[in-house]
């Protein structure tokens, strides 16, 4: 997991549930189920300038319930449980992904390790062809120019996890 793949310079794969992207997007077939309810929410990361502002976008967009707690640990819960959805499949589009919590080392950090944590999660390997499937996909969209390192430094920091 955590390795770094790429078809073209407007995609990199991080691992089955997360993928970088320039806005031309990953190809559908890699993101939607073969069937099912799908739940796409779709945020902004200039809006995501601090931990308040990032829960809010995702509370409101992914419906978090009530008994949200408002910090990391309550984040990660939400993310990985997403049962009051009612869908079967998610997708989460972050726009502007590079500028998730710029100034903010420490808090990017919980951000991308609950959004990793989470896909892996609700990932598991379907039998006997031994193809990883998430019931998630992070889809992180940044500029054409930050792409490639921005993607380089989700793959290294988590190549391990």
């Amino acid at each position: 997991m955590g390795e770094l793949t790429t078809e073209d310079t407007s995609a990199f794969h991080i691992a089955p549930w997360m993928h970088v992207t320039t806005g031309g997007g990953a190809p559908l077939d890699q993101l939607l189920p073969t069937s099912g309810r799908v739940h796409v929410a779709r945020l902004s990361g200039k809006d995501m300038v601090d931990e308040v502002s990032t829960f809010q976008q995702f509370s409101e967009s992914l419906k978090f319930p009530e008994y949200f707690g408002w910090n990391w640990d309550a984040f990660y819960d939400c993310l990985r449980d997403l049962e009051w959805l009612s869908s079967d499949y998610c997708i989460v589009i972050v726009e502007s992904a590079d500028e998730v919590l710029a100034d903010d080392d420490d808090a990017r950090e919980e951000f991308f390790s609950a959004l990793w944590r989470a896909g892996k999660q609700r990932s598991y390997t379907k039998r006997p062809e031994g193809v990883t499937l998430s019931t998630i996909s992070i889809v992180l969209s940044c500029s054409e120019k930050s792409s490639a390192t921005f993607a380089g430094q989700l793959g290294e920091r988590f190549k391990n996890r």
